[in-house]
Parts: C-alpha cells; sequence; structure tokens
C-alpha cells in the first residue's frame, strides 16, 4: 500500500478520543483517524456520541 493511501485509511470511517489535560482540568480530545483534532469535550460518553452522531466509528486512545 502506497504512503499516501496507508495515511488516508479509515479518515472516513474512525474516530479517536484520548483525554488530555485543559487549563490544569481533564477534557476528551475527539481526533480524526490521521490524528487532526476535531472537537473538546468534558465528558468521555459525550465523545463517543458526538462520533457516533457524526456516523464515525469510536476508539479509545489510553
Amino acid at each position: 500500500m502506497p504512503t499516501n493511501e496507508f495515511q488516508t485509511l479509515g479518515l472516513n470511517i474512525i474516530a479517536f478520543v484520548k483525554p488530555i489535560q485543559v487549563e490544569g482540568e481533564t477534557a476528551f480530545g475527539i481526533h480524526a483517524a490521521d490524528g487532526t483534532p476535531m472537537a473538546i469535550v468534558s465528558d468521555y460518553e459525550l465523545a463517543f456520541a458526538a462520533i457516533r452522531q457524526n456516523d464515525l466509528e469510536p476508539v479509545s486512545v489510553h
């Protein structure tokens, strides 16, 4: 598989959630499969719900 195809693998299918720190508080970043930040929310379940509402499959990253 060429590198450029590999880099876009899952881009329109998967989004991942990972905990981040915002002003000393834990929040949850929502990122595209390629790592592009898309949103920050305050709740883990809210992050998964937002991803599903946009017809993507959520994946958790620890």
